[in-house]
């Protein structure tokens, strides 16, 4: 039974039959792994050693396990090297494993079967509330598709927040009432940090080793690596932090990565938590009066509604979705994504969070780094690989369709209705950064404007062909088309230029030279 390391749940479909006295666990640490991307210190370490201690719970259970680690002088470096490897040790009649999470890894154990001559036995993923199958009878022929529309029906199917067959609080979706900016003088509740032990001392000395110049802070180290604590962080989250989660999960606030948000998400998507279970407490408690309506319905929907869709979408689309490039988007990525060295307030504390803890908070993902790739136009493939590497909850299922779909529209509809593009108003109704900023956010161009207005006019001025018949748009478009002219050329000339020099910051190297 081969489990990889975001798979790390004992339910685990691959182990389901598992007998001990003849069967065995495969675990392998690979190089490759953690280099298709130049993956973010502290999320290859957050991986190895939940990995390490995953197995040690195994072994702790009675299982058998072989492990290779990756310091292993005989490590191939690769899944079908490692598991080659492991054919030839134990000649096993078959292999059993969950299947993969990322295309890439799919498409690697489809050839297994050919490759060794071996019976490769590919289980469902059943930590998840709705099946590939599943997912795509609903799909079925729609040439839109809308989480809202599966959402409902996973609630209906798993009579989450449902009561007699209807919505509990009479509405499905509570979105309105949580977009709040956070007030001045709010207690944010310190957020539960764990310290590595040995094991994971270990790790975070063999990534340091190994990986001393990829990007980001490898200490100090504060994730949970195992599924007890994983539980602790759960129960912070939902005493500490649920009761005002819905009302500021739109909210950003300079020093504050984490504010009322689950930062659970790293743990679901390596299996350390279930979406049942993280569900069922937030459920219980609203029932216990401990949480709101609107933030526990809001909590349920990323997990029910927008986790399970947007893996469903991938594997649904894939693998041509990520050819897509809607708005022929071909800018490199700025050398400030890895560097954080930018007038942009907003964009610099979103990069400074990122590196910190391999973590920004949706709102930052969406509307500061992903919003500023759609207005300045900049490659998906790009957007898409930064992503990847950089958060600690980034696997390819979860991170494509987020990026190239609802941030870059690269799509063109099929996931979002319309482009997340904002300018710098939203930025600073919903946050503190602008207060910092040497830009100013009610300037449209000239003297001290935001990057992100002359940006915003500028995307839609480039991409009216492609968007100006959306209708969601309709009003951008009017407010354009009563600019005075003259505005109009402002606006293009500053964001041409803007764009000419996006990289003209002192010792600015390119991305290469970083790794």
């Amino acid at each position: 039974m081969l489990v990889l390391g975001d798979q790390l749940t004992t339910s685990l479909s691959a182990l389901s039959g598992l007998d001990p006295t003849r069967d065995v666990v495969l675990m392998v640490e690979v190089r490759a792994e953690a280099i298709y991307v130049n993956k973010h210190k502290q999320k290859i370490a957050f991986v190895l050693a939940s990995m390490r201690h995953f197995a040690a719970l195994l072994r702790a259970s009675g299982l058998p396990v072989d492990y290779v680690q990756f310091e292993d002088p005989a490590n191939a470096g690769d899944f079908t090297g490692e598991v080659v490897r492991a054919v030839v040790r134990h000649r096993p009649e078959r292999i059993v494993v969950t299947e993969p999470g990322e295309w890439r890894v799919l498409e690697i154990v489809r050839s297994w079967r050919e490759l060794l001559g071996v019976e490769v036995e590919m289980r469902d993923d059943n930590r998840f509330l709705c099946s590939r199958e599943r997912f795509s009878r609903w799909a079925g022929t729609r040439k839109g598709f809308r989480m809202e529309h599966f959402y409902r029906e996973m609630r209906r199917e798993t009579g989450l927040l449902m009561e007699g067959g209807k919505p509990v609080g009479g509405r499905w979706n509570f979105d309105t009432e949580n977009r709040k900016p956070l007030p001045k003088g709010a207690k944010v509740p310190e957020r539960r940090r764990f310290e590595p032990d040995r094991s994971s001392r270990d790790v975070l000395s063999l990534v340091e080793r190994h990986f001393p110049t990829h990007f980001g802070d490898l200490e100090p180290f504060g994730w949970a690596v195992t599924r007890e604590d994983a539980l602790e962080a759960l129960s912070h989250f939902v005493a500490d932090c649920l009761p005002n989660f819905g009302d500021y999960q739109d909210a950003m606030q300079t020093g504050r990565p984490f504010l009322y948000h689950a930062a659970l998400s790293p743990y679901l998507n390596i299996g350390l938590l279930t979406a049942g279970e993280v569900c069922d407490a937030a459920i219980e408690a609203w029932r216990r009066g401990k949480a709101p309506i609107e933030a526990v319905e809001g909590f349920v929907r990323q997990v029910i509604g927008w986790r399970e869709y947007v893996r469903g979408l991938y594997f649904h689309l894939m693998p041509s979705y990520q050819d897509g490039n809607y708005l022929t988007a071909h800018r490199p990525l700025p050398w400030f994504y890895w560097s954080g060295e930018t007038a942009m307030h907003c964009v610099a504390e979103t990069v400074r969070n990122t590196r910190q803890y391999a973590y920004a908070h949706h709102i930052q993902r969406l509307m500061v780094t992903g919003n500023f790739a759609l207005l300045a136009g900049i490659s998906p493939r790009e957007v898409e690989a930064w992503y990847l590497a950089v958060y600690a909850d980034a696997f390819e299922w979860v991170e494509l369709p987020n990026v190239h779909g609802m941030a870059l529209f690269a799509d063109g509809g099929l996931l979002a209705s319309k482009p997340y593009a904002a300018s710098g108003a939203y930025i600073d109704r919903m946050s503190d950064y602008c207060s910092s900023c040497e830009y100013d956010p009610k300037v449209k161009s000239g003297p001290g404007a935001c990057p992100f207005n002359f940006l915003y006019w500028n995307f839609l001025i480039e991409n009216r062909e492609a968007l100006g018949r959306n209708p969601r748009l309709a009003m951008a478009y009017r407010n354009l088309e009563r600019m005075p002219p003259g505005i109009v050329e402002a606006v293009r000339r500053e964001a041409r230029h803007f764009l000419a020099h996006i990289d003209d910051t002192p010792e600015s190297p390119r991305q290469g030279e970083l790794f």
